[in-house]
C-alpha cells in the first residue's frame, strides 16, 4: 500500500498521513470507464431529501446503498435499506478486501453528474460504522477535489485530487477529528461516481 504523499508540499508534514492510504490507478483506465457506464445504467439511483435549517433540501447528487441483507445505514435523517449486491459491486468488494486486508459488507455510491453536484462538510461517524471505521473510497470518472478540515481548527484544511480509478483508504480516528467534502466546481462538466465500501457492525 502506498503512503499518501499528496497535499500541498508545505502542508504535508502537518497532516496526520497515517490516517490515509492512497492507490492511484487501482483500476485501469478502460476498466474504470466500462464500470462507470454500467453503474450509471444499472444502479438504483435516488435523490435524497434531507432536513436542513428547518426545511427540506434536495441533495446535489444521486445516491444508492448496496450490501448484505439487514445492513441498513442511517445518515442525514434518512434510512437506507441495502439493495442486494450486483456481480460487479460484489467483485469490486472482494478485490478491495484482498488488496487491503480489510472487510466490508456494504457500499454507498454517490453519482456526481457534473461540477454542480457536491457533498457538504461531514464526517462518516454514524454509530453503525463502529469506532474508528475503515472506509475504502473508489473513484471513477472525472477527477474531483477532495478536501479535509480539522473539526476544531478550520484553518487546518487540505485537499487532493481523486483521480479516475484511484482508491483512498480512510482509517484511524480520521472521522472523529476531521471533516471532508467534495466542493462544487464551475470548470467540471463530466460525470464521476464514488463508491465508499464500509463495514456496518
Amino acid at each position: 500500500m502506498e503512503q499518501l504523499s499528496l497535499f500541498d508540499a508545505n502542508e504535508s508534514l502537518s497532516f496526520p498521513e497515517d490516517l490515509l492510504e492512497y492507490f492511484p490507478g487501482f483500476l485501469a483506465f478502460q476498466q474504470s470507464i466500462l464500470l462507470m457506464n454500467q453503474l450509471v445504467k444499472e444502479v438504483s439511483w435516488r435523490q435524497q431529501v434531507i432536513p436542513m435549517y428547518g426545511k427540506e433540501v434536495i441533495t446535489p447528487r444521486l445516491t444508492a446503498w448496496y450490501g448484505d441483507s439487514n445492513k441498513s445505514y442511517k445518515f442525514s435523517g434518512t434510512k437506507f435499506d441495502p439493495v442486494p449486491w450486483t456481480a460487479d459491486l460484489y467483485n469490486l468488494k472482494e478485490r478491495i478486501q484482498k488488496a487491503t486486508g480489510l472487510s466490508f459488507n456494504s457500499v454507498l455510491l454517490n453519482f456526481y453528474r457534473d461540477g454542480n453536484d457536491s457533498v457538504a462538510w461531514h464526517s462518516d461517524n454514524e454509530r453503525e460504522l463502529g469506532i474508528n471505521p475503515h472506509i475504502a473510497s473508489l473513484s471513477i470518472g472525472q477527477a474531483r477535489q477532495f478536501e479535509f478540515r480539522h473539526k476544531t481548527d478550520h484553518s487546518r484544511k487540505y485537499g487532493l485530487s481523486l483521480e479516475n480509478g484511484s482508491l483512498l483508504i480512510m482509517k484511524g480516528d480520521l472521522q472523529h477529528n476531521w471533516e471532508h467534502r467534495i466542493p462544487k466546481s464551475k470548470k467540471i462538466n463530466n460525470e464521476r461516481i464514488n463508491l465508499t465500501f464500509r463495514l456496518i457492525v
